[in-house]
């Protein structure tokens, strides 16, 4: 067992406490990646958890040109101090046009600029879900070929099919039995343990 501040369980409540950090790929206001992440997220008894919003981390579309005349962004550094700061990942990849977003590939370009392991080998709870019955699984396995190539250690996966049938929004949890029971029990067995 890891005694470490960031990984101390109680006798008395046998609760893990971690610094968890969730985000969609997806710059939404509306993202339903960012619901399932938070609802995913809210399942870690225990955890610590910041829920980050891709809005906050805009930048104009990465090229070599615009590196030279703008250096190293902030807000790119902000980004990686967020991950550097969790002990695991919550990311719920969403789907334009069979791959990852824009707005998630763009940061994460930016931050690789800065540091090439982005995901810092934080354990990472890959997810996805559309409104289709495919779940997204094309930009989930785009992530699955990039994170780990960029420090993201992929603990597990899954993928939520036609979203607006099996959330339900206003409660802020799946809504289909089956799929929240397969979610919980890959949350109760996730090896959170950071390795290297």
């Amino acid at each position: 067992m890891n005694n470490s501040p960031n990984h101390q369980i109680t006798e008395s409540t046998n609760k893990l406490h971690m610094k968890l950090l969730a985000f969609a790929g997806s710059s939404s206001t509306k993202s339903i990646n960012k619901q399932l992440a938070t609802y995913a997220a809210s399942l870690f008894d225990g955890a610590e958890t910041e829920i980050l919003d891709l809005n906050d981390f805009e930048l104009p579309l990465y090229s070599v040109d615009k590196e030279k005349k703008m250096g190293q962004p902030p807000v790119a550094r902000m980004f990686l101090d967020k991950i550097e700061w969790a002990d695991m990942l919550v990311i719920s990849v969403a789907e334009h046009n069979a791959g990852m977003t824009v707005a998630f590939k763009n940061i994460y370009d930016w931050a690789s600029r800065q540091k090439k392991l982005v995901f810092d080998n934080k354990p990472v709870l890959l997810l996805s879900t559309s409104p289709g019955g495919y779940g997204a699984k094309n930009a989930l396995e785009a992530a699955k070929i990039s994170l780990p190539r960029y420090g993201g250690d992929i603990r597990a996966e899954f993928s939520l099919p036609k979203f607006q049938e099996n959330f339900d929004v206003e409660a802020g949890k799946i809504s289909n039995k089956e799929f929240d029971d397969a979610l919980r029990d890959i949350i109760r067995n996730f090896d959170h343990e950071q390795k290297g």
